[in-house]
């Protein structure tokens, strides 16, 4: 499966997962997390869970961005981490909470799942009709005929043809 750049994890669980998440920079994932964590301590899946809701759905980072960011900023003195019955949970140190003062203030600072509201309508719309049509495929997998499957792999093949034509316009 050829992977697009612009959104995160793929068909699975880290990926879209029915909701169109989109994939952030670097910045903006260290950025996030501190936006997050400065709702109370947390450990790192509800890190990603906090962020997740706080972006409808759109967008939830990897734990493949979440730990190697915390670990950074507790490096960096703006975090630190106890364990608790196997389970690390973080939380904003002094300096920490004025960076995630500065982070919320900052109206330049958009959020990876920030297209205006209208875009992120649109997205929501075209990612919800994706995963019905997904869902449609599985039911076709499991009682469609052989013919009916080989129409259903030629209509699901054109649908994605058509996507990229659409990206391929000027």
């Amino acid at each position: 499966m050829m992977r697009d750049p612009d959104m995160a994890g793929g068909w699975g669980g880290g990926g879209w997962g029915g909701g169109g998440r989109r994939r952030a920079r670097r910045g903006d994932v260290r950025r996030l997390i501190l936006v997050a964590l400065s709702d109370g301590p947390a450990n790192g899946y509800e890190i990603m869970q906090r962020l997740e809701a706080r972006s409808s759905g759109m967008w939830r980072p990897s734990p493949g961005s979440v730990y190697p960011t915390l670990q950074l900023l507790e490096d960096e003195g703006l975090a630190r981490s106890e364990s608790h019955d196997g389970a690390r949970t973080y939380e904003l140190t002094e300096a920490g909470q004025a960076q995630a003062a500065e982070a919320n203030a900052d109206p330049s600072g958009r959020a990876p799942w920030d297209t205006g509201a209208e875009g992120a309508d649109q997205v929501r719309t075209l990612m919800k009709e994706a995963t019905q049509s997904i869902l449609a495929a599985k039911q076709l997998a499991r009682a469609g005929r052989p013919e009916q499957l080989e129409r259903g792999v030629a209509i699901v093949r054109k649908a994605r043809q058509d996507l990229y034509g659409l990206l391929a316009e000027e």
